[in-house]
């Protein structure tokens, strides 16, 4: 070897060869590819699969689009279904951001083998979207006034009926406008004990309204 050059081992050389290629560009179409592969499987609860693209993932040390996308799962497929995964997916994220590689594996594959395990539910996303449809389609219409800043004092207006002072802190009012009073965005799923007990209260304030 040349006199400013380090000499390399037989062994170095050998280890350098023998490693597989990750093609994981995070500047290329297959980086985003992981992602959704890591996305679909924590959706589908496939555990293994998700500590795989993970893995990849990691080699890229990126690590903005994978918390971005953590969060949105997250939100987008466990939601209702476990509330508390939320600020667990946050702490996760903020200490792997923290830490940074190699240690960032540990926080983040703790989330994602929770995240995948987890009961699953979009019901807000079908429910949010289903509303979103609507405002762009232009169903919508006055707000009800007695549920404007402006009240009125007019005595053929229906007052507002402040909620907290009625059983179960319910009480049968208008909210919606008057051209879509009957619309329903949220329909409860029962993946989770949570989102059974949120469907128990939606059902019987339904069966109230009806009365």
């Amino acid at each position: 070897t040349l006199k400013d050059e380090k000499t390399i081992s037989f062994e170095t050389a050998q280890s350098v060869v023998q490693k597989p290629s990750i093609n994981i560009d995070k500047n290329e179409d297959n980086y985003y590819d992981t992602l959704s592969g890591l996305h679909k499987s924590i959706r589908g609860s496939d555990v293994d699969a998700s500590l795989h693209y993970l893995a990849k993932l990691l080699m890229a040390e990126d690590f903005l689009p994978l918390v971005r996308r953590l969060y949105c799962i997250c939100y987008e497929d466990i939601s209702l279904a476990n509330p508390a995964m939320g600020p667990k997916v946050r702490a996760a994220c903020e200490a792997a951001l923290e830490l940074g590689m190699p240690e960032a594996r540990l926080p983040l594959s703790s989330i994602v083998v929770d995240m995948a395990l987890s009961p699953k539910s979009n019901s807000s996303l079908i429910a949010i979207d289903a509303a979103l449809k609507d405002i762009q389609e232009g169903k919508s219409g006055t707000i009800p006034l007695n549920l404007k800043n402006t009240y009125s004092f007019d005595p053929r207006q229906t007052p507002y009926l402040y909620p907290h002072d009625y059983p179960g802190s319910w009480v049968k009012q208008q909210y919606l406008p008057e051209p879509i009073k009957n619309a329903s965005y949220y329909h409860p799923k029962e993946s989770s004990k949570y989102e059974k007990a949120l469907k128990e209260r939606y059902d019987a304030i339904q069966r109230a309204k009806k009365n």
